[in-house]
């Protein structure tokens, strides 16, 4: 028998607060777990960004990755690290780098859901000296009335970046004139023009982690901190269903281990606006009541990644999905249940519901425990801090780390132990 370290890396941008709040709940775990003839143990530290030999080995077994989107370097060490050395990493770099959002759309109209009616429009000013630009417009580009297709698309719609994030560059447009005036100020970025779902009565992110989906109700109209909302039975048993099983879907169709899905609901159906958010917002000043179970969740299957050597398909196999999709013996319903099923094969749900209940039984409780902290709250504190200007520090270190304190609520009337 011997004891193995299983070591965790976290390749970090801006982020404070989650990376914080998972450090100090491994602290507090001290797990110590038999598997097989061995105790494995865990080791947790903060990846630096320096020259690398193609063939060294890493001493990670699983990285926290929440570069790859926009840092080159990082991006192609946590490549060579997946290809060469087997290095699980959330989420799958090739697919975080080449399926944006309009990938996504083509991906799930192919699966059969109600993607909203969706144009995608050549980019309005290009940069004739890169490349071979210039030629190439002026050859195959072919005049278009943009009117036409927005009376194609239908109004009101959006005009938005078919690569976009955090809702950059996005314009809602009533009519031909608001269009044409959106897309002369669009630049030189490729749009998607889509259809809006008006009469809409909720909208919600699902975020999902592995084969773990939350489902929060979300506003987008409101101040960032206030976007993700607190609110309760907002969604029926069945819906709530479906919704987990889509966010999940989807995740597992493009490997991604870490990603949320915008769905709106219309007359009882759920319409997905935007698939493709695979470095999603984490922060306790946008998350905060959710905030504790993110970082939860980040760390049951981050440990079970670690623990098990879960190993990182780098290549995606869309055909089992596409085969469900052809039949027209199913219904739409009976097809999302059938790519579920595929969707728990992909994340080894049943091994995954099997490691937590037997290693991770404390980790609700050291959670319910830690966020109430002062330390937490000094983490709350650094965050604010970073974001807010001084005279508002105080007041929103207070709001967040109190948000988080009702969760505690909850949770302790969830695990039957006294609120304190």
């Amino acid at each position: 028998m011997s004891t193995i370290t299983r070591n965790i890396g976290l390749s970090l941008g801006a982020d404070l607060c989650w990376p914080a709040a998972y450090e100090e709940l491994i602290q507090r775990l001290d797990l110590s777990l038999k598997l097989g003839e061995d105790t494995v143990r865990f080791a947790v530290e903060r990846v630096t960004v320096e020259p690398f030999n193609l063939r060294y080995k890493p001493k990670y077994d699983i990285v926290l990755d929440r570069l790859t989107h926009w840092f080159p370097v990082s991006r192609e060490w946590i490549k060579k690290i997946v290809l060469m050395d087997g290095v699980y990493v959330l989420n799958n770099p090739w697919s975080v780098q080449s399926m944006e959002k309009h990938t996504s759309y083509c991906a799930m109209m192919r699966l059969g859901l109600p993607i909203p009616e969706t144009w995608m429009i050549p980019a309005k000013e290009y940069d004739e000296a890169a490349w071979d630009t210039g030629v190439t417009v002026r050859r195959y580009n072919k005049l278009f009335q943009l009117d036409k297709v927005g009376d194609a698309v239908g109004y009101p719609c959006y005009l938005k970046p078919y690569d976009g994030g955090g809702w950059v560059g996005v314009r809602r447009v009533k009519n031909a004139r608001e269009l044409l005036t959106a897309y002369d100020q669009s630049g030189q970025r490729v749009h998607h023009l889509q259809q809006g779902v008006e009469g809409f009565d909720l909208f919600i992110r699902g975020i999902g982690i592995g084969p773990q989906v939350n489902i929060v109700h979300y506003d987008p109209d409101a101040p960032l901190h206030g976007r993700y909302m607190v609110d309760f039975h907002f969604m029926t048993g069945e819906e709530w269903a479906h919704a987990s099983k889509i966010t999940r879907i989807v995740n597992s169709f493009f490997g991604w281990d870490f990603n949320s899905c915008e769905m709106l609901r219309r007359d009882g159906t759920f319409y997905p606006i935007d698939y493709a958010n695979a470095c999603p917002d984490s922060q306790v000043t946008s998350l905060h009541f959710h905030f504790p179970e993110l970082v939860k969740s980040l760390l049951r299957w981050s440990l079970f990644c670690a623990a098990t050597k879960r190993v990182r398909a780098v290549n995606l196999n869309w055909q089992p999905y596409f085969d469900i999709a052809d039949r027209t013996d199913l219904t739409l319903e009976q097809k999302i249940d059938a790519y579920d099923e595929l969707a728990k094969a992909y994340f080894d749900s049943d091994a995954f519901s099997a490691f937590c209940k037997e290693h991770l039984t404390e980790l609700d409780r050291v959670a319910y425990d830690f966020f109430g902290t002062p330390r937490f709250k000094a983490i709350v504190k650094d965050k604010v801090t970073a974001l807010y200007p001084p005279h508002e520090v105080e007041r929103f270190t207070d709001h967040f780390f109190g948000l988080v304190q009702f969760w505690r609520k909850t949770e302790a009337d969830r695990l039957g132990v006294e609120f304190k």
